[in-house]
């Protein structure tokens, strides 16, 4: 089998693509540029161009007998190589079809993390754990690691941890050896017409796997009294690694493990620190924004600021018009709250776009919140709010992040 690997030099796809290549199958692709693994992709003998991704190269290698064009999400299907490989008739697919047949193929232990809400942070703090207690696992998940890269495979690896998303029901394609299932709230209305298909889409990805854990009161209180794990995610990875662990055979105690844990050095977007009293996270959901909301409550605390101020970029307008009433109390607690439009993506265009104040007159302590816009201005505002003692988050999944980034200049 031959496959070619679009952006393949990239922490999400370099690692399928040498476990490919252990695998017995010939790869090669393209990237726009030398990601973080091409020195290691070329070592293996996989032949990479590198600049503009015009189809040229892929019509070459179907000539040569390319029968798999692998691509990310990101790559609209208008992409010049996209519709070559529609043209030429061989199969194409994203890469969650790639990762299952990888895992088959290698025979791996697929440690698979899903759920609305942790998933990341979840499924980060198992790949921390196995790489600090030696455990033979390869992974991929879907941010920045500050201390290691987003991807990983050796020939050693018997696991492979990897974030699974629901999004677009690309977890189905899976059939985990072990399941992690962080929390479950509707989300995705685009993909998911009510909660009852949404909580169906998970039921059936727990049938699928051989071993299942699943985040519960017990679970959670469980691993509290293990020793000084306290967040529930922690608890969730605690479970896994203990399971990797039971099924090796091998002597490490929980302590080691909890020990492994809190020394978790947290990942990119999740109350990451930008600079002194400015952070960023990831919550663009009200259950995500509440469990964020407490976190910032406690580092107020703890550096002795004088509050919280948010600034606030909600995500996606088809899923705002299905949690509009579940902001009510979501920012209780907080000094201050800047409202940004919605940043727009994969719409509905038979929805009307909610604008801030329509957010902001439901909410239970609407003195506080603004509607806000992404300038000069707003970043005055919350730099003297920084300066005068507050603690100042920013809450998005959109491009609010780099925005903050570029004028914090980090």
């Amino acid at each position: 089998m031959k496959i070619y690997i679009s952006g393949i030099s990239g922490t999400g796809m370099g690692p399928l693509a040498l476990m490919a290549v252990k695998a017995g199958i010939q790869v090669c692709g393209s990237d726009l540029n030398k990601g973080a693994i091409y020195d290691e992709l070329v070592g293996a003998g996989i032949d990479i161009s590198v600049g503009e991704q015009d189809g040229k190269f892929l019509e070459s290698k179907i000539s040569e007998g390319v029968e798999w064009f692998v691509h990310t999400s990101a790559l609209p299907e208008t992409a010049p190589e996209i519709l070559v490989a529609k043209k030429a008739g061989i199969r194409i697919s994203k890469r969650d079809n790639l990762t299952e047949f990888l895992v088959q193929k290698l025979g791996l232990k697929m440690v698979a993390v899903a759920g609305t809400h942790g998933k990341t942070t979840t499924t980060s703090m198992i790949i921390w754990a196995c790489k600090k207690l030696g455990l033979p696992a390869a992974y991929v998940v879907g941010t920045t690691l500050g201390f290691a890269p987003s991807g990983s495979f050796d020939k050693a690896d018997k696991y492979f941890i990897y974030e699974a998303d629901e999004y677009d029901r690309n977890f189905l394609k899976f059939h985990p050896w072990l399941a992690v299932i962080t929390s479950v709230s509707y989300d995705h209305p685009d993909i998911y017409k009510t909660p009852e298909e949404y909580k169906q889409a998970f039921l059936q990805f727990e049938e699928q796997s051989e071993n299942v854990i699943f985040d519960n009161d017990d679970m959670t209180e469980k691993f509290k009294l293990a020793g000084e794990v306290r967040r529930k995610d922690a608890g969730m990875a605690f479970a896994a690694v203990k399971r990797i662990i039971e099924n090796e055979k091998i002597e490490i105690s929980d302590n080691e493990i909890i020990k492994a844990l809190n020394e978790f050095p947290g990942v990119g977007r999740r109350f990451e620190k930008l600079a002194d009293g400015m952070y960023s996270d990831y919550a663009h959901h009200p259950e995500e924004i509440k469990a964020t909301m407490d976190v910032a409550l406690d580092q107020m605390d703890i550096d002795g600021k004088k509050g919280v101020v948010v600034v606030y970029q909600p995500h996606q307008n088809t899923r705002q018009h299905e949690v509009q009433d579940l902001y009510y109390d979501t920012f209780i607690g907080a000094e201050k709250v800047f409202w940004l439009p919605t940043y727009l993506t994969r719409e509905n265009p038979d929805l009307p776009i909610l604008k801030p104040l329509d957010f902001i007159n439901g909410l239970n302590n609407a003195e506080i919140a603004e509607e806000a816009e992404l300038n000069d201005k707003l970043f005055d505002r919350i730099c003297k709010y920084r300066d005068d003692g507050y603690l100042v988050i920013l809450m998005t999944a959109g491009p609010a992040d780099e925005w903050l980034r570029k004028k914090l200049g980090c």
